[in-house]
This record gives structure tokens, sequence and C-alpha cells, in this order.
């Protein structure tokens, strides 16, 4: 995560010089992700109003060549060349958004080194005075440097060796909001807390994450095509709430409150995508396309039938659509092949004098 870190600790080291507020500068951060990501967004929103626009057809393949799977998925991939579309195109902004995520959770857990920029030496010399010293907060190499931030400002002395500069940056260091430590994990116990007299705020995070990505959920299934009933649809609608509740629950609470901000910015984007490019209404659109294209097909159908019927009463052959003259023609123009082929002579063309 290191190499994910360093470019998103570059980006938030910059802007926590000008926000001042570590909450705050995960907000702006959060923003800025988003509209770098927009572009990708748009085209995943017009992918999925393409596929939308594809499922009447595809449906069609699905009932004709429902016992042969080969063909369907020949014909299916027909479709996608021929409207340049790709099924994965979809997952670019997941695929993407998931190292930001993992690049930020190190620069949340080292922000001696992403938003402070202080030498390696510093660093380590820290963490060895952290380790000598008697804390009830528990760490290990993965919290370490917010460890070194709590055990500061509980204990400024015992780091006097890391010097004045290096101490103040440290102690001024605020990754609060509203009172919550940011750098602590959140727990059940801290909501469980009110029954006995007290809990800790830093619990609402998680809450938050959960609902806020609920919310999210809710707001693109409504505009989906099929509307989430079946069992599958109901399993994803939660699964992202769920997933959100159990990330904010196992890191620092930083992590969880970029979660929460990701999820509000992405309900935000997601209504206004829906609004440019809803994939529901699009299908009732491509729907109602389709069903006049094969009710326009099956006329011409009737139509040239009908047409053919009436050519073959004025001499033209049923089978073969051809008149009379044609098919002496075709049957003389074979034979004079044949006799040529045979006896070594020249081809010569039929023409009207040799029908006389």
């Amino acid at each position: 995560m290191y190499i994910l870190g360093t470019p998103l600790g570059f980006v938030m080291r910059g802007i926590s010089m000008v926000m001042g507020s570590y909450a705050l500068s995960l907000f702006v951060f959060t923003v800025i992700v988003n509209l770098c990501l927009m572009p990708l967004n748009i085209k995943q929103q017009k992918s999925t109003s393409k596929m939308t626009i594809l499922q009447p057809e595809i449906k069609e393949l699905q009932e004709k060549y429902k016992d042969d799977k080969q063909k369907l998925q020949e014909e299916t991939m027909k479709i996608y060349q021929r409207e340049k579309y790709n099924p994965m195109s979809g997952c670019f902004p997941l695929l993407i958004q998931m190292p930001i995520l993992f690049g930020m959770i190190d620069v949340i857990y080292n922000p001696l080194r992403h938003l402070l920029n202080l030498p390696a030496q510093t660093i380590e010399l820290a963490q060895n005075i952290l380790a000598r010293l008697d804390i009830s907060r528990t760490y290990s190499g993965f919290n370490v440097q917010l460890a070194i931030i709590s055990a500061i400002k509980e204990q400024p002395e015992a780091f006097s060796a890391l010097g004045p500069n290096a101490l103040a940056s440290i102690s001024n260091l605020n990754m609060t909001l509203f009172g919550m430590d940011l750098t602590a994990v959140p727990s059940v116990s801290m909501l469980t807390g009110i029954f006995s007299g007290g809990w800790d705020p830093l619990v609402l995070i998680p809450i938050f994450s959960g609902i806020s990505a609920l919310i999210m959920s809710l707001i693109s299934m409504r505009n989906m095509v099929s509307a989430p009933n079946g069992p599958n649809m109901k399993g994803m609608m939660y699964m992202m709430p769920v997933f959100s509740l159990m990330i904010s629950f196992s890191v620092a609470g930083g992590v969880g409150l970029y979660w929460c901000y990701s999820n509000i910015v992405g309900i935000g984007r997601t209504t206004v995508m829906n609004k440019l490019y809803n994939p529901k209404e699009m299908a009732e659109k491509a729907k109602a396309e389709f069903e006049r294209r094969k009710e326009e097909e099956r006329k011409a159908r009737i139509e040239a039938r009908k047409q053919a019927k009436e050519s073959g009463l004025d001499g033209k052959d049923k089978k073969k659509g051809m008149t009379a003259k044609e098919i002496n023609r075709m049957k003389l123009a074979e034979a004079r092949k044949r006799d040529a082929e045979k006896y070594g002579e020249e081809y010569v063309e039929v023409t009207d004098k040799d029908l006389v």
C-alpha cells in the first residue's frame, strides 16, 4: 500500500496545508477523486444504458438459442461487436476505486510520513521510543504512527529526542472531528456503552457509513431495469451497506470517515447520472423501438410473400423466383459449359437468339 499511498499522501498534504482541518481535507480529497473519476463514471453509465437498449434483442436470442449455449454466445458477441459494447467497461470505476481506498488507508495510518513529511529517521526514532513506553493503547506495525501521535499527546516529554520542530508538528496534528478521535478504531462496545452510562460518538461513523451505503444502493436499484425483487438483487442491495459497516468497524475512524464521504458524494453523483442517463427510461424506449421494428419486419415479410405470389402468376418460377426465359437461358448455358469441357471447345455465351 506504500506505493499507492505515496501519490495520494502528496495530494492530501497539499489539501491539508490549504484547508487546515484534517476532516475537511478528507472531504475535499474525496470530491477531487470523484471529479477525476467522473469520465469513467459517465462511461459506465452509458455502458449500462447501452446494455438496456440491447436487452430486448439479447432476450430474443436467449429464447431462440436456449438449447444452444455456444450459438447464443456467438450471436451475443456479434451484437456487442456491432454496437462496440464492452461488457467489462462497467467494472473499471470499481477497479480504480479499490486501489484508492487501500492507498487512503496507508495515508491515514501513516500521517507522519504522508501528512507531515517527516524524515524516515525521525519516524524510526519515534517508533523506538514508543516501544519502550508502557502505554495502555495497543498497537501493531499497522497503526504504529497513530499510536505515536496518541502517545505524544499523553506523554510529550518522553519524545523530546525528536526535536522541538518534529514534536510541535506532531502535537499540532489535529485528527479529530467534533471531539471524535479519528485515529481510534470504532467498536461495538462504544455503542453498547450508552446503557452503562456513557458511549463514544466515534461509533457513529460506521453507522453513518452503513446508512449512506444503503441509500446509495436504493437509489441505484430504483433506476435499474429489473426491480430488486429477486433474492440476488436484494443480496446485492444489502451487500454494500454490510461491507461498509464491516470496514468501518475494523479500521481507524479516519478511514471510515473517508468511506462515509465517498458514499455521500456517490449519492449525489448517482442522482445526477441517473438524470442524464437513466437506464430504466432508456430501456422502456428501447423496448418500444424494438417492438416497432419487429412489427415493421413482420409487415415487410407479409408484403414480400404477397408480391412473390403475384409475380408467380405472371410467369415467375415460385421456387426460384425466375421467369421461364431466364430458366431456359441458365439450362442452355450449363449444357454448353459441359460440352465445352467435354470436347475441349471454347464456351460461347448464350444470347437471346439462341432462345428463339
